[in-house]
């Protein structure tokens, strides 16, 4: 039996990709999903995917799944206390391990490597360093199935939220975009794939701009993936695009 091992399940691409790894990987036991939720919108934290599609795509994953609830704008020492009392929730239940889909953040790596050290937990990160046109090949390649739920204006407009990722994906994508949207130039939502016991169905529904205030600091990220923005600007606009169960 491989060590306990809780996943930081975001509902995208990258998630679902990091997952697929672990499942393989025999030195580890996946056997809870946490994800964090906007309570203010009842919707995934960033993402703006709705928590239904979330429950959906969960039990399709057929693995343990549960809700860390976080305010609209969380304090750094409220985030950081409700993640404490988490992680000592599933530590009182024997998992030793905590595994998430980041690539290439270390000041994010390191954050969260430091936060679960102080309680005895081990950080796990499959995709980690690996080459990001190389993820996104295989991701297509394995049968995974994704769809741009939000992305920063600063690169997209409305027409990109909604579209489906496929082989053409990274050939269009602007200068300086990660093609895995690593530094959080857009997040996505998985629908199927082989990790998936059934598709999740939805349909593709408005389209909506919102303006945020900047981070000061995007070193201690309140996601389970990364910031949408990282930029030096005091605000920057986001596109949504509402996926309807």
């Amino acid at each position: 039996m491989g060590h306990k091992t809780y996943f930081n399940w975001s509902s995208g691409k990258d998630s679902a990709l990091a997952l697929y790894h672990l499942l393989q990987d025999e030195t580890y036991s996946v056997e809870q999903l946490i994800t964090t939720v906007n309570t203010h919108y009842n919707r995934v934290t960033m993402h703006g995917l709705r928590k239904a599609l979330l429950i959906a795509q969960t039990e399709a994953l057929g693995i343990k799944s549960s809700l860390i609830e976080l305010p609209e704008m969380p304090s750094m020492d409220t985030y950081e206390d409700i993640m404490l009392k988490t992680v000592t929730t599933l530590k009182d239940d024997n998992f030793t391990h905590s595994a998430f889909g980041d690539i290439y953040l270390e000041d994010l790596k390191v954050y969260r490597e430091n936060q679960l050290a102080s309680q005895n937990i081990k950080a796990v990160f499959p995709l980690w360093k690996r080459d990001t046109k190389q993820l996104v090949t295989e991701f297509l390649a394995l049968g995974f199935k994704t769809i741009v739920v939000c992305a920063n204006s600063k690169y997209f407009d409305q027409d990109f939220v909604g579209t489906i990722i496929d082989e053409h994906f990274i050939d269009n994508l602007p200068e300086g975009v990660d093609p895995c949207g690593e530094n959080g130039e857009f997040h996505t939502f998985c629908f199927d794939g082989p990790i998936f016991k059934n598709p999740i169905p939805f349909t593709i529904g408005e389209k909506v701009y919102r303006e945020y205030n900047a981070p000061k600091t995007n070193d201690n990220d309140n996601d389970n993936d990364n910031d949408i923005c990282k930029s030096d600007a005091e605000t920057y606009g986001v596109w949504y695009c509402d996926l309807i169960p």
